[in-house]
């Protein structure tokens, strides 16, 4: 599987399971990410497992469903607590299956 990606088991991507990995200059991580059922708006729609360094499957992070302010167009952001990693997750580049998205990161906003 190509980095930087998640292959959902579906295009539903709010209720389905994916695989996945994420590589930079200072990790490289295969997750797997599952569907939370939860009623509370601001929970995550999937949280994110990783490996542990003795190989134990951990929670390391979450997806959650926002909505863009100029389209009103819905997206998913996925963050890597223990790397402070943030990504957007979008259609992979050449290609039509939308169970396939790219990890698009993104840097944390400046404090002002």
């Amino acid at each position: 599987m190509t980095t930087n990606c998640i292959k959902f088991t579906s295009a539903d991507i709010e209720t389905a399971k994916g695989v996945g990995s994420i590589s930079t200059l200072t990790f490289d991580l295969d997750i797997t990410v599952e569907p939370v059922a939860s009623a509370n708006p601001m929970a995550p729609t999937h949280r994110v497992l990783g490996r542990s360094p003795r190989g134990k499957l951990v929670e390391c992070g979450g997806i959650w469903k926002k909505q863009s302010k100029e389209t009103g167009a819905d997206y998913y952001t996925l963050t890597i607590r223990d790397h402070g990693f943030n990504a957007n997750l979008g259609k992979a580049a050449n290609q039509d299956d939308l169970s396939l998205q790219a990890i698009i990161p993104w840097g944390p906003k400046d404090a002002a």
